[in-house]
């Protein structure tokens, strides 16, 4: 076959693509997303989401409707912007849908806003899917939904649930209450179809969101999502948002390639970025933890101490990135669960405030982060006492919400808590919510206003986030509610969260298997270290940790506690990357199986592999099979517990080796990389 001769323009636009598109690995390829927008978003043409107004769907009107498409201008080469609006002249409806094409990721996605342009009250608006659409395969073969549940402080928090879905099937999700990933559903999920291919669905929304899976016929999969309870008149010139959708379309041999993708999809476009980098999740210690009774978490915690503990954290060279100041810090602790609502420092405790903590630990070379529970108001605390109009509440229970739909409250909030943070020296703002809001906003809601105060505190809780990170260029923001239990797009957009579950602190088994879920979605989140041993440390590895170490025990050494700090951040950078589980996705959580999984760095063509044999397990091998390698490559392994090193190609390591651990319980760690390429 004879080479032609590109034309010289062709040759230039592979040049600009080379600049600045990212390469696109092997077997990572996509739909064209322009098209599919084209198509589904036409005039004349029923869009993927649906609504019923006026006791009739949208898909009986929307066609006749009004409508215009806008190109927004976008400061990220890589975003295609644009406003796609439906009016509906008779009532003033317009429906505006703000859709984001990417030009890197074969990626969609788009939030609704319904307005009322009106002078009068709309017809009922309700049962609003910001997702429905069909997906169909290629050839016939089973349809398979990769789900996870929510997090419920259990082992199984973050668990993969794998369903094939037969003709007639169907899955409904949704979180148990107003946190987006509480026990019973996780806002991400993988939907696998025949001929190799299929889309990862995300929802944003920071309540209670659904999403319902069917297969109505034999070639393809249904999908409606969005939130779950709204039934509402929207009044003059009023406007409300919805959920935010994001799909990502994969090809591929297999559904990993969609979650790899789909994993650097959310670090570049949905990951919080300081300077123009990346915001890199910290190695961080906890100050004064807990105490003789009757104290709790950090209610005894005092400047004098937190000052002397952040200076023998730095005498033995084992200098945190992060301290950490959790709950009790403030005005009336005690239990410091019955004080939230009073953001005032504790100035028995801390006479000048915490800014002289802070001012050590910035002298350290460290940064500091300090505990917040703004939604969440105890009777009787400074809150309640000044401003009751700004709370909600329901019979029998102690707390109240904090209303952030409220206009007055969601501004002094902001305030308060900006000039807090400004005052008292925090890089690090650590937000959690340990109760569920759901029947607070059910409460305040009247007939034929359903879901209005669930919508307008979503909408305050971004806008907060949003004032914070405006004012403080440099601030990370740490989700948390009670541990992992309000994880979705939005939340990943603003936030991470550095302690993603409350399940039983230091439970080294239960951390191995929240981390081998979590990570089928996403690549930024941390938990805690208790115990000093390589299985747990091992276990408790990933891009964020939080250690509660005690450095004045003499069963710590300073060179182990140097040792586990630099093989944190010597191993960080592969929880980044590519990921893949080496054991089955059913029956980990026990205590008689082996857990493995690998982190792969396709362009460093290196990675790990980490593995522990649980105490009851009876097997001392686990056969496994690597993924991600060139197979006619060398690579080189060195097995770190046993000071091995061996060389394999890479299609005897996708073939199957076995990992050996003769101990029980015990872990290993292996490293990889190519070290010869061959033809």
């Amino acid at each position: 076959m004879k080479t032609k001769v590109l034309p010289v323009f062709i040759l230039y636009l592979f040049f600009l693509a080379e600049i600045f598109l990212p390469a696109a690995r092997a077997g990572e390829s996509g739909p064209d997303v322009g098209q599919w927008i084209s198509e589904q978003f036409a005039e004349k043409k029923v869009p993927p989401f649906s609504f019923v107004y006026g006791g009739r769907s949208s898909d009986l009107f929307i066609t006749r409707w009004d409508y215009r498409r806008e190109t927004v201008e976008s400061a990220d080469p890589a975003r295609e912007e644009s406003v796609v609006t439906y009016s509906d002249r008779e009532t003033g409806l317009a429906v505006r849908c703000f859709l984001t094409r990417f030009r890197d990721f074969p990626a969609v996605e788009w939030v609704l806003k319904f307005q009322n342009r009106s002078d009068r009250n709309t017809p009922l608006l309700e049962k609003a899917a910001v997702l429905r659409h069909s997906f169909t395969g290629r050839q016939s073969g089973p349809f398979l939904l990769h789900r996870a549940r929510g997090s419920n402080a259990e082992r199984s928090d973050f668990q993969p649930i794998d369903t094939e879905l037969k003709v007639g099937d169907s899955v409904y999700m949704t979180p148990s209450g107003g946190r987006s990933s509480d026990t019973t559903a996780f806002p991400f999920f993988n939907l696998e179809l025949p001929g190799q291919q299929g889309v990862v669905a995300a929802v944003g929304w920071s309540g209670k969101w659904y999403a319902e899976i069917q297969r109505p016929e034999e070639s393809a999969l249904s999908v409606k999502a969005g939130m779950e309870k709204m039934q509402l008149v929207l009044y003059p010139r009023e406007e409300i948002r919805t959920p935010r959708i994001a799909l990502l379309f994969w090809e591929g041999a297999d559904r990993m390639t969609g979650h790899n993708r789909f994993r650097q999809f959310i670090l570049a476009h949905h990951t919080r970025k300081i300077g123009g980098k990346m915001a890199e999740l910290p190695f961080a210690a906890g100050l004064g933890y807990g105490g003789p009774a009757p104290c709790n978490e950090y209610s005894c915690l005092t400047e004098s101490y937190a000052v002397a503990l952040v200076d023998r954290f730095r005498r033995f060279r084992v200098v945190p990135e992060v301290f950490w100041i959790d709950a009790g810090w403030y005005t009336g602790c005690g239990n410091w669960w019955e004080h939230v609502g009073n953001w005032t420092v504790n100035r028995e405790n801390f006479p000048n405030g915490l800014k002289p903590v802070a001012d050590a630990i910035h002298r350290a070379g460290a940064k500091f982060i300090l505990w917040f529970e703004p939604e969440r108001v105890r009777k009787g605390t400074l809150i309640e006492q000044q401003h009751p109009e700004w709370l909600l509440g329901v019979p029998g229970s102690p707390d109240l919400l904090f209303d952030l739909g409220n206009r007055d409250a969601l501004a002094w909030l902001t305030g308060t808590i900006s000039d807090t943070l400004a005052r008292e020296g925090v890089d690090y703002y650590r937000q959690d919510f340990n109760f569920d809001p759901w029947r607070y906003w059910e409460r305040k809601d009247t007939a034929q206003r359903i879901g209005m105060a669930e919508i307008r505190h979503i909408e305050g809780l971004y806008e907060y986030w949003d004032a914070l990170l405006a004012r403080f260029p440099n601030l990370v923001i740490d989700n948390c509610a009670s541990g992992g239990r309000r994880i979705d797009l939005e939340t990943v957009s603003r936030s991470s969260p550095l302690w993603r579950t409350d399940y039983q602190y230091g439970e080294p088994n239960g951390y191995q298997c929240h981390t081998y879920g979590l990570h089928f979605y996403l690549p930024l989140h941390g938990t805690g270290n208790f115990t000093f041993s390589p299985y747990h440390f091992r276990s408790s590895l990933g891009s964020a940790l939080v250690v509660a170490w005690d450095v004045n025990s003499r069963e710590m050494s300073q060179a182990a506690m140097q040792k586990y700090i630099a093989d944190f951040k010597r191993l960080r950078p592969y929880f980044y990357e590519d990921y893949y589980p080496l054991t089955p996705v059913r029956g980990n959580t026990g205590n008689g199986v082996w857990l493995a999984c690998q982190f792969h760095r396709p362009k460093e063509s290196d990675g790990i592999i980490l593995a522990f044999r649980r105490e009851e397990s009876q097997e001392d091998t686990l056969p496994v099979r690597l993924r991600g390698l060139v197979e006619s490559a060398v690579y080189e392994m060195h097995y770190e517990d046993y000071g091995l090193t061996v060389r394999n190609t890479g299609r005897e390591l996708m073939e199957g080796i076995r990992l050996s651990i003769p101990q029980r319980p015990a872990s290993l760690l292996a490293h990889y990389r190519q070290v010869e390429s061959r033809p």
